[in-house]
């Protein structure tokens, strides 16, 4: 593991030569608290007095890594090192607090823990703020960088060990030496940026806050510049990594503040807080969640559409960035369309739904927000605007409405050992990516830089490489706006009827392979009639793959034994005449498993 400490963005090789050395750190022992003492992590049991950290001897701080790079590791042996947390064998993932961060390994939501640390006679606030590492939750990370003066930067080396515990004081150190101290005024009228908030049923909403001016304390009438709503304060406090109740809160100071706030809507994130009688210009917020995945929910049981409600609205209360719109489907019931940031963001919010309220659910095939300008001043008028964003594949206007189709696309980055650089390139090759550069890092190790379609990679594309390279190759990606494409919808359709819930949107090219894909799969799953069933891929009029489900065939025979043949033959015709007319008036019945299984099975292909 390698830690570079400071202001800016960067790659090394080592520990920088300013952040090693010896420095000598003294914690006080138990005991009451005194004028002239030092506050310790492991001994907050009072109202602590924040007045006594000046500015000086603050320090806000984020940990930056690349997913499964040891951030939680590390920020596990800062609390240990600091005595905010005893230090035993089963510290690991101690800001971690959801149950699928512990499972996956990975961090999900930023969590923020101050930390008292003495180092050459004088007492130091350290704010650490432990990010995510994956992209789809890239916007944690933005949110956290907005209370902070500087990073730790994690990457691979020898000279410290987070695991073991090797030179990790030696980062503390650095942090005090090598960022900056907040520049903000406590004389000023308050100035809090909410960056982040969750919710608690018991006291509503809590509001994750960094002050940049002012003082803020229990009593005080604070203003939204968002909603323009007058809230009072219940309560202030630090983060250690437990709330921890204080007198108040100043300049410079990250911490948490309840107010009687019923709805995590009324914490905008971005948002400033100021006092009543003393109105400021607000901070600069940041740029709302752009969702880059959509999919659509439902309750395996309508009769459980209440409570899966109840749940998504809770779990979106702590969850800003997943967009929610109702639903509704023949085959599935009543649901939502949820807007995700990525797969694995997708993934976590419906693993969170099983594990924390016992929700299960159907969710369908994942898509990507594609783009449509407009043709003529009629639709222009009609729609409001000459370019409309899709989200739900269903309502993908006709190509004689539009001069042209735009979808999303990213700039992907794949880190991997040289030998699979060739399989790789061929994966890319067949994802429709574009290859931008590649670089060799060292004697082993080849970067590629690649712009791909955001479909194409959305669903299956992570593991078909990590598959292709052993596990050994890492890719990360980001938005790199809207280029044209030749796309189309595709019905999927039974006797001549659409399946609403199984149209998708597709490239041109790969119309056929997909098409036949889903039809093979629907064969398997849709149970056997008394009559034949036809299974269409269609782009408009133009069928472009097919599958039949044969008829169940009673033995109209069954009871003649011996006897003329043309006997035999009136039977046999008056069985087809019967079957020619159950297949015009056949009302298929789609079992909800067949959508479960096509669904999942479609995201594995």
């Amino acid at each position: 593991m390698r830690i570079l400490v400071g202001r800016s963005w960067g790659r090394g090789l080592a520990l920088a030569p300013w952040a090693t050395g010896a420095a000598h750190r003294s914690l006080p022992g138990p005991g009451s608290w005194a004028p002239d003492r030092s506050y310790s992590s492991a001994d907050l049991k009072e109202k602590l007095d924040m007045s006594r950290f000046s500015v000086e001897n603050i320090r806000n701080f984020s940990i930056i890594a690349h997913v499964d790079h040891g951030k939680s590791t590390l920020a596990d042996r800062l609390l240990e090192l600091t005595g905010t947390i005893d230090k035993t064998k089963t510290n690991k993932q101690v800001l971690d607090k959801l149950q699928v961060e512990r499972e996956r390994g990975i961090t999900v939501k930023a969590q923020t823990a101050s930390l008292f640390y003495t180092w050459e006679g004088k007492q130091y606030l350290l704010n650490l703020i432990d990010t995510p590492g994956h992209v789809d939750f890239s916007y944690e990370v933005s949110r956290s960088l907005s209370a902070c003066q500087g990073v730790l930067l994690v990457v691979d080396a020898n000279e410290i060990s987070a695991k073991l515990g090797t030179n990790v004081e030696s980062v503390l150190q650095a942090v005090i030496e090598r960022i900056p101290h907040p520049n903000v005024h406590r004389k000023n009228p308050l100035r809090a940026l909410v960056f982040d908030s969750t919710f608690d049923q018991y006291r509503g909403v809590i509001a994750n806050v960094a002050l940049f001016d002012g003082v803020v304390s229990k009593g005080d009438k604070v203003v939204s510049a968002h909603t323009k709503k007058t809230y009072e304060v219940n309560e202030v406090g630090i983060l250690n990594p437990n709330e921890q109740s204080t007198q108040k809160l100043y300049a410079g100071q990250v911490g948490y503040l309840i107010a009687g706030m019923k709805d995590v809507t009324e914490a905008q994130i971005g948002d400033t807080l100021y006092l009543h009688k003393q109105p400021v210009e607000p901070l600069p917020g940041f740029k709302s969640a752009k969702p880059m995945v959509f999919a659509g929910m439902y309750p395996v049981d309508q009769s459980e559409y209440n409570n899966l409600k109840s749940a998504i609205e809770k779990l979106t209360l702590n969850d800003s960035s997943v967009t929610v719109h109702r639903d509704s489907s023949l085959a599935l019931g009543a649901g939502w369309r949820l807007g995700f940031l990525g797969l694995l963001h997708m993934e976590v919010f419906n693993q969170r739904l099983e594990q924390e309220y016992n929700a299960s659910v159907i969710l369908t095939t994942p898509t990507v927000p594609y783009k449509a300008v407009l043709s003529s001043a009629k639709l222009i008028k009609e729609y409001r605007e000459k370019e409309i964003t899709i989200i739900n594949p269903a309502q993908f206007p006709d190509k004689s409405k539009v001069t042209e189709y735009l979808e999303p696309v990213v700039l992907g980055t794949i880190i991997t050992p040289d030998e699979y650089t060739g399989k790789i390139m061929m994966l890319c090759e067949a994802r429709r990516a574009i290859q931008k550069s590649m670089m060799f890092i060292d004697q082993n190790r080849v970067m590629l830089k690649y712009l791909f379609p955001l479909n194409e990679i959305v669903v299956d594309f992570y593991d078909s490489l990590k598959s292709l390279s052993s596990g050994y190759a890492s890719f990360d990606y980001e938005d790199a706006g809207y280029q044209t494409a030749e796309l189309v919808k595709m019905d999927i359709l039974l006797n001549g009827n659409t399946v609403e819930e199984l149209v998708t949107v597709v490239h041109k090219d790969k119309a056929y392979s997909v098409g036949k894909v889903v039809c093979e799969r629907l064969k398997d799953s849709l149970p056997r009639q008394l009559f034949e069933i036809a299974i269409q891929a269609a782009i408009g009029s133009k069928v472009i793959a097919r599958e039949t489900v044969k008829a169940y065939r009673k033995n109209v025979l069954a009871k003649c034994y011996g006897g003329d043949i043309t006997r035999k033959m009136k039977l046999l015709k008056r069985q087809a005449e019967g079957k020619k007319k159950l297949r015009k008036i056949g009302n298929i019945e789609v079992p909800k498993e067949a959508f479960i299984k096509v669904l999942k099975t479609q995201s594995d292909k």
